[in-house]
């Protein structure tokens, strides 16, 4: 017994241990990733002669919260926030609603070519994104004669918003026993009935992430904004940031205040839907 309780308490410590390690090393590395953005964000709070000091000081002699009140007399952030928004909003929501809609068709619904068009939809994310931008460019300006809009920028997502969040919401509706719906069709309900009272509270969090994914794709999307919006009055932050990037040249200060003042809303936003992403990614659900 003695001999026993031993082993028991020696693999107890080893375990302790092992734990306590992977804690460091965790810690360690959670600490390089955010080493860059406490950089910034204490590069954003000194002055540029600070800046060009060596050795850099880890942390600001003065924190200068001013450098945020002088940069925005240059970097309208509402203006290019609200601009943003006009386009990331209904992105999200057509996006997330069509796909959504094209998930449950292709998981639930039966009609001839099913097949044939997902592997179709699927296949289209092996383009990569410059192969359609010409073509999409020439449609919108030539052929439907729009230019210096935001509808090219947000009409398209309400097509699914991608054929992976297509793919990631029809994955969610397999997981769904098929007994409910055929309970509810038994009781009268349609596919939409079914859609929109069984099948949207079950995959909330799928819906969720791809929201998620979306707002992350447009928020960082520079180059077809680039394409799209000439008009100074509806750059969006993307757009704006990088233009006041090229008008400072050295004010590494308020390049990193503007840089700092961009990236708040998307952690903002993430941070809200952070327990909902988790269990999107890991595939969670019902279960036959």
């Amino acid at each position: 017994m003695s001999i026993q309780f031993a082993s028991l308490h020696s693999k107890d410590r080893i375990a302790r241990l092992s734990n306590l390690v992977t804690l460091v090393l965790l810690t360690f590395l959670g600490g390089l990733v955010m080493l860059p953005i406490w950089w910034m964000f204490r590069s954003s709070l000194m002055t540029n002669t600070e800046l060009y000091a060596f050795p850099p000081a880890f942390f600001p002699s003065h924190w200068l919260f001013s450098n945020y009140a002088s940069t925005m007399e240059f970097f309208p952030f509402w203006s290019y926030l609200k601009n943003t928004l006009t386009i990331i909003v209904p992105s999200i929501v057509g996006g997330t609603v069509t796909a959504t809609m094209g998930g449950y068709a292709f998981a639930r619904l039966r009609f001839k070519g099913k097949d044939q068009l997902f592997l179709l939809c699927v296949g289209s994310m092996l383009l990569p994104t410059m192969v359609t931008l010409l073509p999409l460019y020439i449609i919108w300006t030539r052929l439907l004669h729009v230019y210096d809009s935001y509808l090219p920028l947000v009409l398209p997502h309400f097509c699914g918003g991608g054929a992976f969040n297509i793919f990631l919401i029809r994955q969610f509706i397999k997981s769904i026993p098929r007994e409910l719906d055929e309970a509810a069709t038994i009781d009268g309900a349609g596919p939409l009935r079914i859609l929109v009272s069984i099948i949207v509270p079950a995959i909330k969090s799928a819906m969720i992430v791809v929201a998620l994914l979306l707002f992350i794709m447009l928020w960082n999307d520079l180059l077809q904004q680039i394409i799209y919006i000439n008009s100074l009055e509806k750059f969006t932050i993307a757009l704006g940031l990088s233009q006041f990037k090229g008008s400072l040249g050295t004010d590494w200060s308020k390049i990193m205040s503007a840089t700092c003042m961009s990236f708040v809303p998307g952690i903002i936003f993430y941070l809200i839907g952070q327990r909902y992403f988790i269990e999107g990614i890991v595939m969670t659900g019902l279960k036959n």
